[in-house]
């Protein structure tokens, strides 16, 4: 889904959904209360957000691997593979393709082992057969069924918490407060422009997402922009603020499955204003191949702007889980 416009502020349309918040409210509390989770045989590490739609989750779970690494661990990825059709534990590899995995588990994938399907109990046992030391749980603040050993929320900064509704009256998927409560530190991804970090009980850290490569003709051809994540803005943003001269831009549904026809129409478009496309690494992966020639995609990197002092924090936390 897009995000909704009336997400960002109280209106009409929120009000009369707000019974309905309190419906899902009461059904995401009597998950908690009644699910019993299940400790995993090693550590996990629980990447998460209190919001619908993208706040930086697969970035900051592809941050996490090389400061474990330096940590001294093995680390393996779990993921549900949102849009795939893979159920059971499986470990990705060079061949699945986004229709079976979903599109994320292929950007994590190329980070560390990663493993898809819903059980995650099922998966994390996998990734230890297989060598793993220590697991990290893509959007996992919600999923009760596997225990956590350290839990992260990650918060989309300029976004910060929409009208401060559940869903679908709102963005949230819980309160902030219900959030914390379960969270051991924060992450926010982007200017703090809600003032979020003051309302945090529990260490939190700032981070922005950044470009890994830059193309040399980004600031001399003109653009047209595509993407379907959790907030397209965020991408056009990104662009604009690397001095990319944006003609057109254009926002899709998170895990939006492109079909030739749009990518044909948006070809086309590109040819009749003389510029050209470009997307996101998350979108590049379910472009039909066959027109996936010239269209050019930025690859971003979330980066920690304290990244010594959350390295810390993780290797103390870490020290202080029992030994298996």
């Amino acid at each position: 889904m897009r995000t909704p416009r009336f997400w960002q502020t109280r209106n009409l349309i929120s009000t009369v959904l707000l019974p309905t918040s309190l419906l899902y409210r009461a059904g995401a509390w009597a998950d908690r209360a009644f699910t019993t989770p299940t400790r995993a045989p090693l550590p996990v590490i629980s990447i998460g957000n209190v919001t619908a739609g993208g706040a930086g989750k697969t970035p900051t779970a592809i941050a996490l691997i090389p400061i474990l690494r330096a940590l001294g661990h093995s680390p393996h990825i779990l993921t549900r593979g949102y849009g795939g059709a893979n159920i059971n534990a499986h470990r990705v590899s060079e061949t699945d393709d986004w229709q079976h995995v979903g599109d994320e588990a292929l950007l994590l994938a190329a980070a560390a082992p990663t493993w898809v399907g819903r059980n995650r109990l099922a998966s994390a046992e996998a990734a230890a057969a297989a060598g793993a030391t220590i697991l990290v749980c893509d959007d996992a603040l919600q999923h009760h069924a596997l225990a956590k050993d350290i839990s992260l929320l990650i918060i989309d900064g300029p976004f910060g918490l929409g009208n401060g509704l559940t869903l679908p009256a709102g963005p949230l998927r819980e309160t902030l407060i219900s959030a914390l409560k379960r969270s051991d530190a924060a992450i926010i991804v982007g200017a703090d422009a809600h003032q979020l970090a003051a309302r945090m009980n529990v260490p939190n850290f700032m981070a922005t997402i950044q470009p890994t490569a830059r193309n040399p003709n980004l600031l001399t051809e003109k653009w047209i922009a595509f993407a379907g994540i959790g907030r397209p803005e965020k991408f056009f943003d990104s662009l604009r603020a690397l001095g990319a001269n944006l003609v057109a831009t254009h926002g899709f549904a998170d895990h939006h499955a492109y079909s030739t026809h749009e990518i044909e129409r948006l070809i086309e478009e590109a040819k009749q204003s003389g510029a050209r496309l470009i997307t996101t690494a998350k979108d590049a992966v379910k472009l039909p191949p066959a027109l996936r020639e010239g269209i050019e995609v930025l690859p971003i990197e979330l980066q920690l702007k304290e990244a010594a002092k959350f390295s810390e924090f993780l290797a103390e936390k870490l020290a202080k889980l029992p030994v298996p």
